[in-house]
């Protein structure tokens, strides 16, 4: 669903252009098309035909697998702080006490890559605390499954997503605007009563048959964000074999593929990242 205060109509000939059929959907087609949903203050929207949603946890796996079938190494440690960097990095100490050395090392530290890089990096990543909810459907209610209703998001004045019973793990819910700052190794997981009520109020709005839906299930994820919302892929600018990537979260994600086929390129053909990710462009940057 898109407000078209919020979204502008001169975008969709470059979303055509770039090959995604998609369809413009006015509010009367909406409502015929999706009886379950309130479409109050909604005036047309975007349908995108072969849209999709991700299980992130399922693709992490995989990856995992494959790489494992390739003969990778995975190691679950921690790494130190490296010291100050001068020239290039000669090895970096695990928490079990080893050294890992390399030619070319990676950092691709989540939420984490500013702590590990404070004089470089430091506060243009910025955690925030995102809640998630799963509520249930009454049995035998098939109007919010993935056959009845797909993936959506709500670009109005309250930036809600969800997904249809992903998993059969009822109907997710969760506001996609910036939460407070958080702590991702000590922060509490637990969701706060003023985020359950806020997606309730917009649940009750939007999907007024959940209203009273029981909370089956519910998260604290963080999102690693940058002043402009945009990645962060970059060499360490005092060390040459030292490759930095952030302020990614979900949308590092989804963008993940391509986004690997770039770093691969860059990395193992000593390439010059595009100045539309590097550090220097950032306001809050630490670059010394």
């Amino acid at each position: 669903m898109v407000n078209d205060d919020q979204f502008e109509r001169g975008s969709l000939p470059a979303l055509r252009d770039a090959g995604l059929p998609i369809e413009e959907l006015s509010s009367q087609v909406l409502v015929n098309r999706f009886p379950q949903i309130n479409f109050d203050g909604v005036k047309w929207a975007i349908y995108e035909v072969e849209a999709g949603y991700l299980t992130a946890r399922r693709a992490c796996e995989a990856v995992l697998n494959g790489f494992l079938a390739e003969g990778g190494t995975y190691r679950q440690v921690l790494i130190r702080k490296p010291v100050q960097i001068r020239g290039e990095l000669q090895g970096v100490v695990l928490s079990d006490g080893s050294r890992l050395v390399a030619d070319i090392y990676v950092f691709a530290c989540g939420p984490w890559l500013g702590r590990l890089f404070p004089e470089v990096v430091g506060d243009s990543i910025k955690p925030t605390r995102q809640e998630v909810f799963f509520f249930g459907t009454a049995g035998g209610d098939s109007r919010f499954s993935e056959e009845k209703l797909s993936a959506w998001i709500d670009h109005g004045d309250r930036p809600f997503y969800g997904i249809p019973n992903n998993q059969w793990r009822g109907f997710k819910l969760a506001n996609d605007a910036r939460g407070p700052s958080f702590d991702p190794t000590d922060g509490q997981r637990t969701p706060s009563p003023e985020g359950l009520n806020q997606a309730r109020d917009y649940l009750s709005f939007r999907f007024p048959v959940l209203k009273n839906a029981p909370l089956l299930e519910s998260r604290v994820c963080q999102y690693e964000n940058t002043p402009d919302h945009h990645f962060i892929v970059d060499r360490h600018p005092n060390a040459d074999n030292v490759w930095l990537l952030g302020g990614g979260s979900g949308h590092g994600f989804k963008h993940g593929p391509a986004l690997g086929e770039m770093v691969a390129d860059l990395v193992l053909h000593h390439g010059t990242p595009n100045g539309f990710f590097r550090l220097s462009r950032l306001s809050g940057s630490r670059v010394p």
